[in-house]
């Protein structure tokens, strides 16, 4: 088992409150002044709490930010539902927009994110799994479920689908270009033109 991944056993039990305030501190510092210039220390100072603290929960400042953005991130983003009256092509716009909301709000954050999983293979994979990963299955199960209904051909690789509308949008965050409702709408139709 990696140090990453490794479950401590000892010592006292992790602070709810104090893991909430040392997140929400995280991304207020961060969103004001960047995540490079954003140290643990100064993270702790604003969440009241001692840089141990920090350190004995999140083994890097990565793994702190890749935390709190991914909480944020699923309470902010609303999974569509298989059923609830909208087409696919309409279901899939606005999760598109609820997800270029929270990664316009956190840009920098994310970025660095980015950049820090492929420096750290053991980071990469987490934040692959974490945050990458789900919202690729999201959009592949609601282009299944598109397919099953026969709003999208049959013939169409959905898991490729998903790759493409992924690809588009974090190309675009990271050559600093805007994610804004009518990039959902032009990906959206992409996805949905008849082949």
């Amino acid at each position: 088992m990696s140090e990453r991944t490794e479950k401590r056993t000892s010592g006292r039990p992790h602070d709810p409150e104090a893991a909430g305030a040392v997140k929400a501190a995280a991304v207020q510092l961060v969103r004001e002044r960047g995540y490079a210039k954003v140290s643990i220390a100064a993270i702790a100072a604003q969440a009241g709490v001692a840089r141990q603290t920090v350190y004995n929960r999140w083994p890097s400042k990565a793994d702190l930010m890749l935390e709190a953005v991914f909480e944020e991130a699923w309470t902010l983003t609303a999974e569509p539902k298989p059923e609830d009256g909208s087409g696919a092509a309409a279901q899939l716009e606005a999760f598109l927009v609820q997800v270029f909301a929270h990664l316009t709000r956190n840009m920098d954050p994310v970025r660095a994110l980015i950049a820090a999983a492929q420096e750290d293979a053991a980071f990469g994979a987490v934040f692959r799994d974490k945050f990458v990963a789900p919202r690729e299955r999201v959009v592949t199960a609601l282009l299944e479920r598109a397919q099953a209904r026969g709003e999208l051909g049959a013939e169409r690789d959905a898991a490729m689908l998903s790759a493409f509308v992924h690809g588009a949008f974090w190309y675009r965050m990271l050559n600093g270009r805007r994610l804004d409702a009518a990039l959902a709408r032009a990906i959206v139709a992409e996805v949905f033109a008849a082949g």
